[in-house]
């Protein structure tokens, strides 16, 4: 299937179909491995279900039905005909294809409310001839006619629950209720003074990130690179979503970086733990029970934070996947989807031998088939900001950048009581801060207790999750969000604030003055992971953390408001570049003790850059000439 929005009505996925008896017991049962799910209207213009095995379609009318959502983010859900009494069992299906089909069904059935259903006999009489034609995309008409029918009850159809199972019928008035991961528009609530509003998805790919898209899901192995901002994690999001679940295993250098895209950490992946052992013993540990199963079921393989992936690690790692899946083929046969800034933070070195970057692996050029950058930054919208990151990414401090930075020291970034959060290069530094600056405010602290799925296992969920199991907060504390909460209000990952007063009652919630403007109570939210073995861990807690300082490493991936930088103990290559880049302006952002020496770009990157940049133009002028020839089929 294409990436584009248009086959929102149509998916590729396993389907199981299930005639059950009144006690619900299954009395036959038929198992599609490969189907196509499509969503249509018949002559009638109602709305069917076409299951199709390649051979024979299978329609089904979805007149009364109730639709299981709460495995949606895991490419499942469950289609029960009511009348009929059967159930459609979708599964590995790609989790935003879902999502769209979903979302589709919810609206078009909605919008079609008001039209009276014809009896039996009345479709008898019109005599029409059998036909099934695909459901159009969504269009803003239906959204107008679902928010007109939603106005006229007070933001709710009648008889809207809050269920994740719902019933839909024909003259029910009700909606289908899915969980907020798979809904792309926001829930509505009964307020009779505001009209509840659905919309159109306004987070689209720009051409850069739509021409990865299309590479991956050709099949090619690819690794796709950009400046700080350029959308790479929005991006992987959208791949991640686009490829089948069961053969699809995200992951990240860093355990932080995993949870951002809801995988696991690559060695956890891997199971050859660092990876120091010979190859022999490493392809041994790969074979374990569970392990290998990873290894087997895997087809398409993501890997986040590539700059910090050390090159020997990444050799052995193809070396093991060959042996364990028995293949001569590059990698075992597994698409590889490579994402990361080289010219952001390193791998860590061991002892004083320098860490190679991966692209220095034996194997890089025999696994990477397409090389692609992202040059449109969306994090900064200052050209001048924009054009000074770039240097510095470069490691070129000009007599400008200097300037600009030099004098930022003076600048005022604190406002309405909320400091600039310092970024530390040392760990040890920002626990000192935080700790310092929370005694230091009057009063008692109050704590807050994370709820983890498996308390045993509350350490390997420390290295994942992005809020720590204890909190100590105070009236006057600084803060910083750590998830996405409502974009369109500012309250994003990164949002700074300041608690200004504790909720009366029990639980005694944070209300939190944020930067953008908005005052909100902060209730837990969850973040879900997974371990090495593949088992899924969650951690509930409230989305802050102290935010006087947090370190450079951990705010990979953020936009920070107001940031107040050190940069006196830069010890690496591209971490002056992290730390500025986290800045949304030169605005919010003071560097205290600005030298140009600190600004460093490692000559190895710069070079591998200069040569990927030249590799793309010629491919540029090659792909040009072969449309210019008339060829206009799939360049990948």
């Amino acid at each position: 299937m294409s990436g584009s929005e248009d086959s929102s009505v149509q998916l590729q996925c396993c389907v199981t179909t299930e005639h059950l008896n009144a006690s619900g017991q299954a009395t036959r049962r038929q198992v599609i491995r490969k189907a196509t799910v499509v969503l249509g209207r018949n002559e009638f213009q109602e709305i069917i279900l076409r299951i199709h095995d390649g051979k024979v379609p299978q329609n089904y009318p979805l007149k009364d039905f109730k639709l299981f959502t709460k495995f949606a983010r895991d490419g499942k859900c469950t289609v029960k005909l009511l009348p009929e009494n059967i159930q459609v069992l979708i599964s590995n299906c790609p989790p935003d294809q879902l999502s769209l089909f979903l979302r589709t069904l919810s609206i078009k059935h909605q919008a079609r409310m008001g039209s009276k259903p014809l009896s039996d006999r009345e479709k008898f009489k019109a005599g029409l001839p059998r036909s099934f034609e695909a459901i159009s995309p969504l269009q803003q008409k239906d959204l107008q006619k679902v928010n007109e029918l939603r106005s006229t009850c007070n933001g709710r159809p009648k008889g809207l629950s809050d269920c994740t199972n719902r019933t839909i019928g024909a003259g029910s008035g009700q909606q289908v209720k899915r969980s907020r991961s798979v809904c792309n528009f926001s829930p509505v609530k009964a307020n009779p003074s505001k009209k509840p509003i659905l919309s159109l998805p306004s987070c689209k790919l720009n051409q850069g990130q739509a021409a990865v898209l299309s590479a991956v899901l050709s099949g090619k192995n690819v690794f796709f690179t950009g400046s700080a901002g350029t959308g790479k994690s929005f991006l992987l999001k959208r791949i991640i979503g686009s490829l089948p679940p069961k053969s699809t295993f995200a992951t990240a250098s860093t355990g932080v970086a995993a949870c951002h895209i809801g995988g696991t950490t690559l060695h956890n992946f891997a199971g050859i733990g660092s990876g120091s052992a010979p190859l022999e013993q490493c392809i041994e540990l790969a074979q374990r029970p569970g392990v290998l199963q990873h290894w087997t079921s895997c087809r398409h393989l993501v890997i986040d934070e590539i700059s910090m992936v050390d090159a020997t690690f990444f050799d052995k790692l193809e070396s093991v996947a060959r042996s364990v899946r028995r293949s001569t083929e590059p990698f075992g046969g597994i698409q590889l989807i490579i994402c990361g800034d080289f010219l952001q933070l390193p791998p860590v070195s061991k002892g004083k031998e320098k860490a190679k970057f991966c692209f220095q692996a034996r194997c890089w050029r025999k696994v990477i088939q397409v090389n692609m950058e992202l040059t449109e930054v969306r994090r900064q919208t200052d050209g001048s900001f924009i054009s000074l990151l770039q240097a510095v990414r470069v490691g070129r401090a000009t007599e400008e950048v200097t300037t600009k930075l030099t004098e930022s020291a003076y600048r005022q970034v604190d406002r309405g009581g909320i400091v600039a959060t310092r970024l530390c290069t040392h760990k040890d530094d920002v626990e000192l801060t935080n700790d310092n600056k929370l005694q230091q405010l009057p009063g008692s602290a109050r704590l807050f207790e994370a709820l983890d799925s498996d308390p045993a296992l509350a350490r390997t969920i420390d290295v994942y999750s992005p809020v720590s199991r204890l909190l100590h907060l105070k009236v006057g504390a600084q803060v910083m969000l750590t998830k996405n909460l409502d974009v369109t209000r500012g309250l994003v990952n990164g949002a700074r604030g300041v608690v200004v007063a504790f909720e009366p009652g029990k639980h005694g919630l944070p209300r939190v003055r944020f930067l953008c403007g908005v005052t909100e109570v902060l209730k837990p939210e969850r973040w879900v992971f997974k371990s090495g073995g593949g088992a899924y861990l969650s951690r509930q807690q409230l989305p802050l953390k102290l935010a006087w300082a947090i370190s450079i490493h951990k705010s990979q991936g953020m936009t920070l408001d107001c940031v107040e930088i050190s940069l006196a103990r830069v010890f690496e290559s591209g971490q002056a570049y992290v730390a500025l880049s986290r800045a949304r302006s030169l605005e919010g952002l003071r560097v205290m003790d600005f030298d140009p020496r600190v600004v460093r770009a490692d000559p190895d990157v710069l070079l591998f850059y200069k040569k990927l940049r030249k590799e793309r133009l010629l491919m540029q002028t090659a792909m040009d000439d072969y449309v210019d020839s008339g060829n206009k089929e799939n360049l990948w």
